[in-house]
């Protein structure tokens, strides 16, 4: 069975099709355009950018899969599975799945961006299982620091998170700060990985709950003080890591033995993961395309909802 799945966060337009015979036969993803120096767009930019975007991103899907064989179409519709979850983006792909769906007269499965980003780790860690048991996942991105505790994807509960700044946001300051356009995550990684320095990153992190408003001040702060745009980026993305680690202990005093991955854009960061699974060995860290916006776990949600009713 084929299955076509469509996120259209606020930061990528994202199409995949998979297959439940063989995995991933294709996904392809365009970023939408912000212009120089701001950090992020208006829902209704980013409402436009999708629709306007869509159309050729099918045309590049088709030339690599036969969509005609499509089965069912999930989409996601709104950020997260919570109550008052919502942003305008998700309307566009929600359109164009709905007007797929009904004149092929396949199924149509609803589903959110979060789940989407935990269906694509879990699949990507490689443990089956995990789909049947709790798991801790982080989402780490432009617009979330959650700590969830993951239940078959269908049960996500926020068991921690950021009180101000996500991780994501300080990550894209720092780097719009340097010059990069936005979103900055990959200049800030492969920037940080030319400093070869030690750095001790400091955290703030309260039980389950971190703080990271400081953070981009202390990068300012150490541009002011001289230091290299390599080792400040380097700092910005180790501090990411420690808080990490110390949610992850902290989580793991509270849920004992359960199994932990990372999700989200920025856990992408190879500079983070080295940095976490050097002193948490088991936290399970998964390939970027799977990692950051994507529409691969749309498609498979897609998939085991239309299996599951036969």
């Amino acid at each position: 069975m084929l299955t076509l799945g469509i996120d259209t966060s606020n930061y990528a337009t994202s199409l995949a099709v998979f297959d439940t015979a063989g995995g991933v036969v294709c996904d392809i993803k365009r970023f939408l355009p912000v212009k120089e120096g701001q950090l992020g767009l208006r829902q209704s930019d980013a409402l436009f950018h999708h629709t306007a975007a869509l159309p050729e991103l099918f045309r590049q899907l088709e030339a690599q899969c036969d969509l005609s064989a499509i089965d069912a179409v999930g989409v996601s519709e709104k950020p997260r599975p919570a109550e008052g979850s919502y942003m305008p983006c998700f309307l566009a792909g929600v359109s164009a799945a709905t007007a797929i769906a009904a004149a092929k007269k396949i199924p149509l499965v609803r589903t959110t961006h979060q789940q989407g980003h935990a269906a694509a780790a879990l699949f990507a860690a490689g443990h089956e299982e995990y789909f049947e048991q709790p798991v801790l996942l982080f989402h780490i991105s432009g617009g979330t620091t959650d700590l969830l505790l993951c239940d078959r994807v269908k049960t996500i509960d926020l068991i921690g998170t950021s009180t101000d700044l996500y991780a994501g946001q300080a990550v894209d300051r720092v780097g719009v700060k340097l010059g990069f356009g936005f979103p900055a995550g990959v200049e800030v990684s492969r920037l940080a990985a030319q400093c070869s320095e030690v750095i001790r990153p400091k955290a703030s992190v309260k039980g389950l709950n971190c703080s990271l408003s400081g953070l981009e001040n202390q990068c300012t702060k150490l541009l002011a003080e001289g230091k290299s745009p390599e080792y400040v980026c380097k700092y910005c993305l180790l501090c990411v890591g420690e808080t990490v680690v110390k949610m992850t202990r902290e989580a793991l005093q509270q849920h004992p033995g359960l199994p932990v991955v990372c999700a989200g854009g920025v856990m992408s960061s190879d500079i983070i993961r080295q940095y976490v699974t050097a002193r948490l060995p088991k936290v399970q860290f998964v390939p970027g395309k799977f990692s950051s916006d994507n529409a691969i776990g749309v498609a498979l949600l897609a998939a085991r909802e239309v299996l599951s009713h036969g």
